[in-house]
């Protein structure tokens, strides 16, 4: 004598509901098994040493030594001469009567 299908899966339902599981008579792949699992990000990058990836990170946690970075001062020197011919980015407009946009003519 086979018990039912039906009567298997309200007796799975009403079991999901009173251990708080989820119900997948389908027995489908879900994931929730990981999902639900811990992450694991901050506990591997708590193992290795934080990385410095600028020179000015450099700067920072060593203030007394004079850090130069090259390409910073190649940059300052190339809009250096660039402002010297006219050819600099204009200056950002910082209220609305400084910008043209907001100027009516008649």
């Amino acid at each position: 004598m086979a018990v039912p299908r039906q009567r298997i899966l309200d007796l799975m339902k009403v079991q999901c509901r009173v251990f708080n599981t989820t119900y997948n008579p389908e027995r489908l792949r879900l994931g929730s098994r990981i999902l639900h699992q811990r992450l694991k990000g901050p506990s591997v990058a708590s193992y290795y040493p934080p990385r410095i990836g600028a020179i000015s990170q450099l700067r920072k946690l060593y203030p007394k030594f004079e850090i130069i970075d090259e390409e910073e001062e190649d940059w300052i020197e190339h809009l250096n001469m660039a402002r010297s011919r006219g050819k600099a980015p204009p200056k950002k407009k910082r209220t609305a009567a400084e910008s043209k946009k907001f100027t009516k003519k008649r």
